[in-house]
Parts: C-alpha cells; structure tokens; sequence
C-alpha cells in the first residue's frame, strides 16, 4: 500500500514539475526533486527514466551538483521572493507577514551556503 502511495505522490509532483517548465511560477527542480524521492521509494524503472529526462538534466542536476549558474540562482530566488510576497500581501496579520519573511530570509541564506560549498565527487559519497 505504501508503495502505491509513494508511486501516486510521484505522479502527482511530477505533473506540477513538467507544468513548472511552462509557469513560471511553479518551481520546477523542487517538484522533481520529491518526485525523485517517492519515486525512489516506488519504482526503480520510473526513477531511472526520471533521472535520464531532459528536463531532469537541466532543472535538477545542475542543483544537485551545486554547478548553477549565478542567472540561475538569482531567477530561483527572484521566484521563491515573488511566491513569498504574493503570499505576505494576501495575508492580513502582521506577525505572519514577518514570518513569510523570515523564512524567505533563512531560504535564501541556506540554498546560498548550500550552492557555494564545493562540489562533492562521486568518490566522496
């Protein structure tokens, strides 16, 4: 049953990271990253062939390997800024306002320190 479940939440991200190549709105390396990690947990064969995708190759990997390019980074964070702010002005208390904002803070510091770490080899993991 927890294969099924896994396989379908697969499905279902892999579907809002393919329609996040069109919207930009919709992040794209993240919904395949998860569709990686259930589909890691359900099919051997579909996380092969998630791997092999074009798409995979271009959103993902480049992240994973921590060999981005800085246009790259600044439209990822440029995006993450603009679903945080669309969300702090829908939102009408300030204390969470601030906590949007807080957390887009620590997004930002974080996946920086994370992308200038160098590079780990094959041979290192």
């Amino acid at each position: 049953m927890k294969k099924y479940a896994y396989l379908f939440l697969g499905t279902i991200t892999f579907a809002l990271g393919t329609l996040g190549i069109v919207l930009s709105l919709l992040p794209t390396t993240v919904f395949y990253l998860l569709t990686g990690f259930f589909w890691y947990r359900s099919s051997q064969k579909l996380n092969a062939k998630l791997i092999k995708l074009p798409a995979y190759q271009r959103y993902v990997t480049p992240f994973l390997e921590k060999r981005m390019s800085p246009r790259s980074k600044w439209r990822m964070f440029g995006m993450m800024g603009l679903v945080f702010l669309i969300s702090a002005l829908l939102i009408e208390h300030h204390l969470i306002r601030i906590l949007l904002g807080v957390i887009y803070f620590s997004l930002v510091v974080g996946l920086s320190w994370y992308l200038k770490k160098r590079p780990t080899t094959k041979s290192e993991k």
